[in-house]
């Protein structure tokens, strides 16, 4: 007889190779056609809210891993919570305005002076072109990593209602009367033409000069010091090209300094280190306070304009010589200390870095007119040349130095009419300024990880008034009229009501291709000849810091509430999108847009570098798809420390690929194991081992939720993988065999394993569903009744914890007796002295093995006999657990045909149990 036609196989449609290469894209699509977001909705109405709030990447050029890693990990945080129940909201969106899609239109048209032939409304119609293309190809990109949102409708920044509502919010900030206008130093990409913000500066290293330069006091200022003969403070900088712009000399108030006896005047606390590094060579001669300087008249060796001496916080000791060269149309603290002394701000230097004619107009340079034109970092030379023996020393080194995040080109500050928010100023209605608001809110915000707290922290009280002002073509114009007689800026309401409705119509192109007089309300009491229009557009963090207006308070989208539970973006929006879309939130609503922060690191090649293409390291979420499908990608994301720089590789990705191979397997082989079950036992109804890996797969699947709760993947996928590796299938899949194929097909032994098994597939399956949903979804497609219920699709499903079930014997105990057991039947195996484990037989007085059923002890250790007696013979081995014994012997019945156990009375027949299946 074959007896393996009676034998109950385990027998599923669930494939074994998942082929997501082809199948992720159809089901993708299905799940698109059907509109699975809007039944997502429909699921949870009435359930409690979950928001993430979309950052929104470029739409500009494809996507790379970088993004990828952010959508996924958004993804999978909106479906953790949507299958705990929640009703989630995920709008994705883009941001349209601002130089890097300016710059790609740039190159299309030629270059710059191409672009400059063109009027402002057809530049910005072409950068219109380039960003509605790429938000197509990016959204199409993003559906393909498996990511559900509201693809239909997106919130894109250049919409003409949302550009009305980041002028809208504009107008708000201006009525809080935190909207200021002056000239002010600002980092200024000369590359770009145009101002930045803090959060578009990189720093790379660059090679500069290391000068001293002597500015020798006036007569004056010598007679009123008691000094006769040479006395010169000592000035050192690494921007020659500023001296023409020099009007002060800072001293730190708290100092003492000293004139050497070769004619220099220096901090005390630097005069040795100034004598080691031979820029002075003399003793000290006189000693002064730093107060007996203040508003003395030194005189500029470049140009003979007076340098006023000053007193600054700002002078450190630590370097230098305790002198600081002073010129407020060139620095953020030479400017607050001009403020204070009322020094001339004086700015020599266009919006391309060259000197313009100000250096001939008002004597900055001899011979200004060789400089007009002349780029201010190819004039160095000549300047130092010029200033002949002032100049005590001069080096070169290599420094960290802000550049263009776009050009990459070295940035200058620049001193120019700029529009400003007052970080320092008070919001109206508030009695804290906003630095103070925005800090309080930080405070009462979560950050995952909780570094974040300090960075963004730090980032907030330093970080000085916010230059929201470009002058470039394509983003969101700063619409204000100002009159030309007194240089007003008009916020009167109805004015700029008026032109916000305008662009809620006709977007803000309008403000380009519309004459005042049309920008104007009907009836209005301003005349249009006496106006004039800013021509200044706003800073692309402008508008992205805006979104939590425009998109969570407006009625434009069903995007979810204020404030949002989460944003999740990379760690340096702690400098651009956390503090733009903070600021802006406090300013108008004195709160924070977000409950919680989370941050992630960047993608690295295995060995940590940064990827290039140069280097040859770079890895596209489209080569992902096609080697290996997004399922691969999406468990990486799972799988890796997002807190830290994520690793990626070919190597990486075949370690996860090899992981989800075991996964699906996992529940591949469960799948078919319970096929043919239709009602659950009850607990107390099962067997010892039942009731065991119920109690394992309670006490692990809720730690994974746990973590999984706390965004914390990595470890709930270790703990995850650890449980399936080892106690699911490593142990109790193995263990169940024998009970699942031999028994009677409704006998309550096999039933009971096959609930366990149906109970954790359906808890495991609603945990793993947010990282694997395409699988999840496979699964329940292939799923029986028992475990889908009445689930038309993944999405049906909502996650339910096992119940906590104790184990029914010391689990401890057993488990380091089937280790040992397992140590003696290798070096057996490796002997040859047998082939299975069902060949062996044991003998014990162990009271916890002996207490448990006889059949659940011998599948726990897979053998065919627990004895309490000692074998008389064929004993093969031993082993310790505490103070028990157990001895392994050969087994003595014959092997049954059917289910391979010792067993059986004699030769060919079949044991007891299973003559009673197959009679039955």
């Amino acid at each position: 007889m074959d007896y393996k036609e009676t034998l109950l196989l385990p027998t599923t449609t669930f494939a074994m190779r998942g082929n997501l290469i082809n199948n992720e894209p159809k089901r993708y699509k299905a799940w698109d056609e059907k509109n699975v977001y809007q039944k997502m909705k429909q699921n949870r109405l009435g359930a409690p809210s979950f928001t993430l709030h979309d950052g929104p990447p470029y739409a500009n050029g494809h996507i790379h891993i970088g993004h990828a890693l952010n959508k996924v990990l958004k993804d999978i945080i909106i479906k953790h919570n949507y299958f705990n129940g929640k009703s989630v909201r995920f709008t994705p969106g883009w941001d349209c305005h601002g130089l890097p899609i300016e710059q790609q239109v740039e190159k299309k048209l030629g270059g710059k002076k191409k672009k400059e032939q063109l009027e402002t409304a057809q530049i910005r119609k072409l950068c219109r072109e380039h960003a509605t293309k790429f938000v197509d190809i990016q959204r199409e990109e993003f559906k393909t990593l498996g990511i559900i949102a509201d693809w239909n409708k997106p919130y894109v920044t250049m919409d003409y209602k949302f550009e009305a509502n980041i002028y809208r919010t504009l107008c708000e900030v201006a009525k809080k009367g935190l909207l200021v206008e002056r000239s002010k130093p600002v980092f200024w990409s000369w590359a770009e033409r145009t101002a930045l913000a803090e959060a578009e500066v990189e720093y790379e290293d660059k090679e500069d000069y290391s000068i001293f330069i002597a500015f020798e006091l006036s007569d004056d200022a010598k007679k009123q010091l008691g000094i006769e003969g040479k006395a010169a403070p000592v000035i050192w900088t690494t921007t020659p090209w500023t001296i023409p712009a020099n009007t002060g000399i800072s001293l730190n108030p708290e100092e003492k300094y000293v004139l050497t006896t070769d004619g220099y005047i220096v901090a005390k606390e630097l005069l040795n280190s100034l004598v080691e590094n031979d820029v002075v060579s003399g003793t000290i001669a006189q000693e002064f306070d730093a107060k007996e300087f203040e508003n003395l008249i030194a005189i500029n060796p470049l140009n003979g304009r007076e340098s006023r001496l000053v007193l600054g916080e700002h002078v450190l000791v630590d370097n230098g010589t305790g002198c600081v060269h002073t010129a407020p149309g060139h620095g953020e603290d030479d400017y607050r200390v001009g403020l204070v002394y009322d020094l001339e701000v004086i700015m020599p230097v266009d919006e391309t870095g060259c000197y313009d004619e100000s250096v001939v107009g008002l004597g900055l340079i001899p011979n200004g007119e060789d400089f007009v034109g002349r780029h201010i970092f190819k004039s160095n030379e000549d300047l130092i040349a010029m200033m002949g023996n002032a100049v005590l020393k001069v080096d070169k080194f290599m420094h960290s130095y802000p550049h263009c995040w776009r050009s990459h080109t070295p940035l200058i500050y620049r001193a120019t009419k700029q529009w400003f928010i007052s970080v320092d100023g008070t919001p109206e209605g508030e009695n804290k300024t906003l630095r103070e608001i925005a800090l309080s809110e930080v405070e009462k915000t979560q950050f995952i990880p909780e570094t974040g707290r300090k960075r963004l922290t730090s980032m907030v009280e330093n970080r000085p008034d916010w230059c929201i002002s470009r002058q470039r073509d394509w983003g969101v114009p700063i619409a204000f009229f100002r009159v030309k007689a007194t240089g007003e800026v008009l916020l009167d309401e109805k004015v700029l009501n008026f032109v916000a409705m305008i662009f809620e119509m006709q977007g803000s192109d309008a403000w380009y291709s519309m004459d005042i007089a049309q920008l104007l309300y009907p009836g209005c009491e301003y005349k249009p000849e006496e106006l004039e229009k800013v021509t200044d557009i706003l800073d692309v963090w402008f508008d992205s810091g805006s979104t939590w207006n425009s998109v969570l308070k407006s009625r434009n989208y069903d995007a979810g509430e204020y404030p949002a539970d989460l944003y999740v973006e990379g760690s340096d929006q702690h400098r651009g999108w956390f503090q733009s879309s903070l600021f802006l939130s406090t300013a108008v609503q004195h709160k924070a847009p977000y409950k919680g922060v989370l941050t992630h690191g960047f993608t690295v090649d295995e060995k940590g570098e940064k990827m290039s293409k140069s280097k040859g390291n770079v890895i596209a979420p489209e080569k992902v798809l096609k080697e290996y499908g997004s399922e691969i990608l999406r468990l990486w994301v799972a799988s890796s420390d997002y807190q830290g720089d994520l690793k990626i590789s070919q190597g990486i990705l075949k370690q996860t690929a090899e992981s989800y191979r075991k996964l699906r397997n996992t529940f591949r082989i469960m799948l078919a194991n319970v096929n043919d079950l239709e009602t659950l036992t009850p607990v107390e109804n099962m067997g010892d081992l039942d009731k065991w890996i119920l109690s394992e797969a309670s006490r692990v699947l809720a730690e994974v939720h746990k973590h999984f709760s706390e965004y914390n993947f990595v470890n709930g996928m270790s703990v995850l993988n650890n449980f399936i590796v080892n106690e699911l299938s490593g142990m109790y899949i193995d263990m169940t065999k024998d009970n699942l194929y031999c028994n009677a097909q409704d006998s309550a032994r096999r039933r009971a394993s096959q609930s366990a098994m149906a109970m954790i597939t359906k808890t495991l399956l609603a945990l793993m569903a947010p990282i694997l949903t395409y699988t999840a979804d496979e699964i329940i497609e292939n799923a029986p009744t028992v475990i889908k219920q009445d689930a038309e699709d993944i999405f049906d499903i909502t996650y339910e914890a096992l119940n906590n079930i104790e184990a029914p014997f010391d689990a401890e105990y057993m488990v380091k007796a089937r280790e040992g057991f397992g140590s003696v039947v290798d070096t057996l195996k490796k002997e040859k002295v047998i082939k299975s484990t069902l060949e062996l037989v044991i003998f014990t007085e162990s009271k916890t093995v002996l207490d448990m059923d006889t059949t659940d002890a011998e599948d726990w250790f897979v053998v065919s006999g627990i004895f309490e007696d000692k074998p008389e013979e064929n004993e093969l081995g031993s082993f310790k657990v505490g103070d028990d014994t157990f001895t392994i012997a050969k087994a003595t019945a014959h092997k049954c045909p059917r289910c391979w156990k010792y067993q059986s009375d004699s030769e060919d027949a079949v044991c007891s149990r299973c003559s009673e299946v197959v009679g039955a």
